[in-house]
C-alpha cells in the first residue's frame, strides 16, 4: 500500500512538471512541432537511466517504496507516449508527413540515447563505490554532490518556469517553498542512507556526517536559487 502511494504522490509531481515543462519550451519554440513533448521525454529518459543506477545498484537498501516513488511515479509521468503518440498521428492526419517521421525518429532515437547516456553517467558516477572520497574514514560521496546539485538547479528552473501559472506572488512562494522543502528532505535522507549503507560509524564520525548532511542543504539551497535565476 505504502509502495503504491508513493507511486501515486510521484505521478502527481511528474505530470505536473511534465505539463508546465511541456508547455514552456512550447511557448518557447513555437507550436509548429512538437517539442514540448520531445524535451521533456529526453529529460526524462536521461534521469531514469542515470537515477536507475544511483537508487537501485548502490542503494540496494533504500527503501522499495522511495525507489518506485521516483523511478516510476516521478520519471515514468515525467515521460509520455501516448501524447507522442497522439501529436505524431495529428502531424500525419494533417498532411504533415514529413514532421511526423521527423518526431517518430527523433523521440526514438534521442530517448534511447539519453537512456544510454544516463546509464553510462551513473555507473561512472555510482557503481560498486565510484564517486566517493574518504575523509578520516568517513565516505564522501561527491559524485551523488555532484547530481544532487544538477538536480537543484533543475528545481530552481522548474519554480521559475512556474511563476506565470500560479497567478500570485504568495501562491509561487508557498508552491517554491513547498517544492525546495521536499527536494532538500530527500536528498538530506538520501544522503543519511548513504552513509548509514556504507557503514559509516556515527559513534566517531557524527559530527563529519553532520556536516556533509548541512553542506549538502546549502548546496540545495545555491543550486536552487541558481536555477530560479536563469528564467
Amino acid at each position: 500500500m505504502i509502495q503504491v502511494l508513493a507511486i501515486a504522490l510521484g505521478g502527481a509531481v511528474g505530470a505536473a512538471l511534465r505539463y508546465v515543462l511541456a508547455s514552456s519550451v512550447s511557448l518557447w519554440l513555437g507550436q509548429s512541432f512538437p517539442y514540448g513533448t520531445l524535451a521533456v521525454n529526453i529529460l526524462g529518459s536521461f534521469l531514469i537511466g542515470l537515477m536507475s543506477e544511483a537508487l537501485l545498484l548502490e542503494r540496494a537498501g533504500l527503501a522499495v517504496a522511495f525507489r518506485a516513488g521516483i523511478l516510476v511515479g516521478v520519471f515514468g509521468s515525467l515521460t509520455t507516449f501516448s501524447t507522442f503518440a497522439f501529436e505524431t498521428l495529428y502531424l500525419w492526419q494533417q498532411g504533415e508527413w514529413a514532421s511526423a517521421l521527423l518526431n517518430l525518429a527523433l523521440n526514438a532515437g534521442l530517448c534511447l540515447a539519453a537512456v544510454l547516456a544516463g546509464l553510462l553517467c551513473g555507473r561512472s558516477l555510482f557503481y560498486y563505490g565510484r564517486g566517493m572520497a574518504s575523509v578520516q574514514g568517513l565516505p564522501v560521496p561527491y559524485a551523488f554532490s555532484a547530481v544532487n546539485f544538477l538536480g537543484a538547479v533543475l528545481v530552481g528552473v522548474v519554480l521559475a518556469l512556474l511563476e506565470p501559472w500560479l497567478g500570485s506572488q504568495s501562491a509561487h512562494v508557498a508552491v517554491s517553498l513547498l517544492l525546495a522543502g521536499a527536494y532538500i528532505i530527500s536528498s538530506a535522507i538520501y544522503l543519511t542512507l548513504f552513509l548509514a549503507e556504507a557503514s559509516a560509524d556515527f559513534k566517531h564520525h557524527g559530527r563529519l556526517a553532520l556536516v556533509l548532511v548541512v553542506l549538502n542543504t546549502l548546496l540545495c539551497a545555491v543550486g536552487i536559487w541558481l536555477g530560479a535565476s536563469l528564467r
